[in-house]
């Protein structure tokens, strides 16, 4: 799912649908929401958030459910749902170094906001996706979340958490093909961008994007999705990432 491998029109998304952000005030959230708000595939963009318009808890199942049907009534199908949330540090979470560093409330607080958050949007939000045509429901994950791909250690809680947040999208994905055969769900590493959750910790040789680029990147691969590749876990270029 290179760029050398561009969508066909055959799994292009139907046009006039609704796009969904979640964690619209977030760094990349804000970017996907204003690059979403001018393709004209879309009637319009429903922004979500703790503060927003649509407010949106992710640790409050509550405010998930009442998310879910305001954007119901809008009355317009939707074709894409991008959860753009997730915390590394700070709001109760730490960037371990070392298992000294462990501590059960940071780790619960962790999976809450990382695993457990984006697993009820998918119990609330996936029911929204049409039962035919192309709809997607993209996670942002994050490539330290790969298992296979650990080999620096640390992160315990932001690794574990994200570890966890891949299998439950690949097991909604299961579920959702369903009845739902032409719709994805997929998890995605968006690279490291200039924004209060990763900036501090890139470290020297990585590419640092910002946000609007990644945002783009993030747009670019959801079109190149096809049922096919639904379940999986893939980076800003599109390609795989190892479990």
């Amino acid at each position: 799912m290179s760029d050398n491998h561009p969508a066909s029109v055959a799994h292009a998304m139907p046009s006039g649908g609704m796009a969904v952000i979640v964690g619209a005030s977030g760094g990349i959230g804000h970017a996907l929401q204003t690059l979403l708000e001018t393709d004209a595939r879309f009637h319009n963009v429903a922004a979500c958030s703790r503060g927003g318009d649509i407010p949106l808890d992710l640790t409050a199942e509550a405010s998930i459910e009442a998310a879910a049907r305001v954007i119901t009534d809008c009355g317009t199908e939707v074709r894409l749902i991008i959860d753009a949330t997730g915390v590394l540090e700070g709001d109760g979470c730490v960037a371990e170094k070392t298992w000294r560093q462990l501590d059960a409330v940071a780790l619960a607080r962790a999976f809450a906001i990382n695993a457990i958050g984006p697993a009820l949007l998918m119990k609330h939000f996936l029911p929204l996706l049409p039962r035919s045509g192309k709809a997607v429901f993209a996670t942002l994950s994050a490539r330290v979340g790969s298992i296979g791909d650990n080999r620096l250690g640390g992160w315990y809680s932001y690794r574990a958490s994200k570890a966890a947040l891949n299998q439950l999208v690949h097991t909604a994905a299961i579920e959702l093909r369903r009845t739902r055969p032409e719709a994805i769900c997929v998890a995605m590493h968006p690279g490291t961008v200039a924004t209060r959750l990763s900036s501090r910790f890139a470290k020297s040789g990585l590419e640092v994007q910002t946000a609007a680029t990644a945002a783009a990147r993030i747009l670019q691969v959801i079109d190149t999705l096809e049922p096919a590749t639904s379940g999986g876990f893939f980076d800003q270029q599109g390609r795989v990432i190892a479990w």
